[in-house]
C-alpha cells in the first residue's frame, strides 16, 4: 500500500502543516482520512490567527486523533454452514458537542481509513446542525448484496454482540449508511434490545416508524441535499423549477434527491450503480426505480428495459450527461477531475453533495474556478444526522411529529446550515466559498466547546 506523504498535497499554512505531519506519520495508510483532514485544515488556518487561544490549547492536536477506536472480528455462519469473518469498526471521534452520532457502513471497500475519514467529516456536519450531538462513524467489510435475509440477519446479530457495550443514547448513538438500510437496522436494533435487556428507541436511528422512527428520517439526506442546492441558488436569484438534474447512486440517498428535485419542478434524469447509469430524459419514474432498488435489489439496467424512454450505459461516467445541478449521492471520490471537466462542459450551474467527499479534491478546485456553486458533503447532505438528532428527541419524550412538521423543521435546519456556512466564508474574506464555510463554522462550535472544557 502506498504510504502518502506532504508531497501529494498543497502546502498548509505554518500554523497547521505541523499537525498534518503528524497525522501523516502516525496514520500512513489511510489516504482518505488525510484528504479530509488537510482540507479541513486548509480552511481554518484564518481562524487560528483570530484565535490563538485555540493554537495554545493545542485543540487541533486533539481534533485529529480519535477519542476511541474501536476494531474487532465478525464470525458469522452462511446459509451453506461455512463460517465467514468480516472485520467490524466504530471510531468514537469527539464527544465534545454531545453523544457519538454517525451511520454504519456495510461495503466490502471499508477499511480503518473510510471509516476515519466519515467520523472526522462527521464531527463538523453535526456541528452544523447545531443539534447537541458529537462525531463518530462505524461499519464493516460485510457485503449484503446478494445475501439472504437469514444471512444478513446473523451477520447483525453477531456484529451487535461485540458493539453494544460501546453504544447507548447518551454514549454512540448509530443510524444506517451504505448497505445498512431498513432491514439491516431492524437486525441490529432488535439484538442490542436482546443483548442489553433495554428497549433503549433513542440508541438508533433509521428505526421503523412503528417502533420509535421519525417521519422523513429515510427520507432526510436526499431531501436536505437538494434544499441546500435550493438554497445556494436563492442567492444568485434562481430556483431549482425548470432546471436539470443529474444524481448518481440508487440507493436512499439518490431516491428521495430525485423525489424533493422533482417535486421543487426539476427534471432528475440520471441514476446509477456500480454497472454503469440510465439516462431519462422524461425524468426518472421513481416508483420504478424503488421498485427495482428497495424491493428485488436489482441492477440498473433492468431501469431502461423496463422503461422506454431510458437507455442503459455500461461502465462510464454519469457525469458525462449535461445537468444544470448535479448530486453526486454514490460515493467517496467518484467525482474526478475529468468529470468535473464534463459537467462544467456541459453547462452545470451547482453541485450539492449528497454523498461523504464523493468529489476529489481537484474536481472541487476545478468547480470553485469555473465559478459554479459547490456544497461539500458536511454541510448539504446534514439533513440525514439531523433528522436523526431529531428522531432522537422524539424518542426521549415519547412523541410522534408529523410528516409535514419533519419536513418543515429539516427544511429550517438546511438553511441553517446554509446560513452559517455562507456567513462564516463572508466572515473570513471568502465569500461564496462553501468549503471554507463549512468546515470554518463547524469548526469554531467544536473548538470553543474543546476550550471550555479542558484538556481531555
Amino acid at each position: 500500500m502506498t504510504v502518502t506523504t506532504t508531497a501529494d498535497f498543497h502546502p498548509l499554512a505554518e500554523s497547521v502543516q505541523p499537525v498534518f505531519d503528524t497525522v501523516l506519520s502516525r496514520s500512513p495508510h489511510e489516504p482518505e482520512f488525510h484528504q479530509a483532514v488537510h482540507e479541513v485544515l486548509h480552511s481554518i488556518a484564518p481562524v487560528l490567527e483570530r484565535h490563538p487561544e485555540f493554537v495554545d490549547g493545542g485543540i487541533l492536536e486533539r481534533l485529529v486523533e480519535p477519542e476511541r477506536q474501536i476494531l474487532f472480528r465478525v464470525p458469522w455462519v452462511d446459509d451453506a454452514g461455512k463460517l465467514q469473518v468480516n472485520r467490524g469498526y466504530r471510531i468514537q471521534f469527539s464527544s465534545v458537542l454531545g453523544p457519538y452520532k454517525g451511520g454504519l457502513r456495510f461495503h466490502p471497500s471499508v477499511n480503518l481509513s473510510i471509516i476515519k475519514f466519515l467520523g472526522f467529516e462527521q464531527i463538523f456536519k453535526n456541528a452544523l446542525t447545531g443539534q447537541g450531538i458529537g462525531g463518530g462513524k462505524g461499519g464493516s467489510d460485510f457485503d449484503p448484496h446478494g445475501k439472504s435475509d437469514a444471512e444478513v440477519m446473523r451477520f447483525c446479530q453477531s456484529f451487535m454482540n461485540e458493539l453494544y457495550r460501546h453504544l447507548g443514547e447518551h454514549t454512540d448513538v448509530p443510524a444506517g449508511d451504505i448497505g445498512v438500510g431498513g432491514r439491516e437496522i431492524g437486525f441490529l436494533f432488535g439484538q442490542y434490545r436482546k443483548v442489553t435487556n433495554r428497549h433503549e428507541s433513542g440508541m438508533f436511528t433509521g428505526k421503523g416508524t412503528g417502533w420509535g422512527g421519525a417521519e422523513v428520517r429515510t427520507e432526510a439526506t436526499g431531501y436536505g441535499a437538494v434544499f441546500f442546492a435550493q438554497e445556494m441558488l436563492a442567492v444568485r436569484g434562481d430556483s431549482l423549477a425548470g432546471k436539470r438534474v443529474g444524481i448518481s447512486g440508487s440507493g436512499n440517498v439518490a431516491i428521495y434527491a430525485i423525489q424533493k428535485a422533482t417535486q421543487l419542478g426539476a427534471t432528475a434524469v440520471t441514476a446509477s450503480d456500480s454497472s454503469g447509469y440510465v439516462v431519462d430524459d422524461a425524468g426518472i419514474d421513481l416508483d420504478l426505480l424503488r421498485q427495482l432498488k428497495e424491493v428485488e435489489r436489482a441492477r440498473i439496467v433492468e431501469y431502461a428495459k423496463r422503461r422506454p424512454s431510458a437507455r442503459f450505459v455500461e461502465g462510464g461516467s454519469v457525469w458525462e450527461v449535461p445537468v444544470d445541478i448535479a448530486v453526486p449521492s454514490a460515493t467517496q471520490n467518484e467525482v474526478s477531475l475529468a468529470d468535473a471537466e464534463a459537467l462544467i462542459a456541459g453547462g452545470v450551474q451547482a453541485v450539492s453533495e449528497g454523498a461523504n467527499m464523493p468529489c476529489v479534491p481537484e474536481a472541487v478546485e476545478a468547480f470553485q474556478k469555473a465559478g459554479v456553486l459547490f456544497a461539500p458533503g458536511k454541510a448539504a447532505n446534514a439533513g440525514g444526522v439531523a433528522t436523526s438528532a431529531l428522531e432522537m428527541s422524539q424518542n426521549a419524550s415519547r412523541q410522534r411529529w408529523t410528516f409535514a412538521d419533519s419536513e418543515n423543521k429539516l427544511r429550517e435546519i438546511m438553511a441553517d446550515i446554509h446560513g452559517a456556512t455562507f456567513d462564516a466564508a463572508e466572515r473570513y474574506g471568502v465569500p461564496g466559498d462553501y468549503v471554507a464555510g463549512a468546515n470554518i463554522a463547524g469548526f469554531e462550535r467544536v473548538a470553543a466547546a474543546m476550550l471550555a472544557q479542558g484538556v481531555i
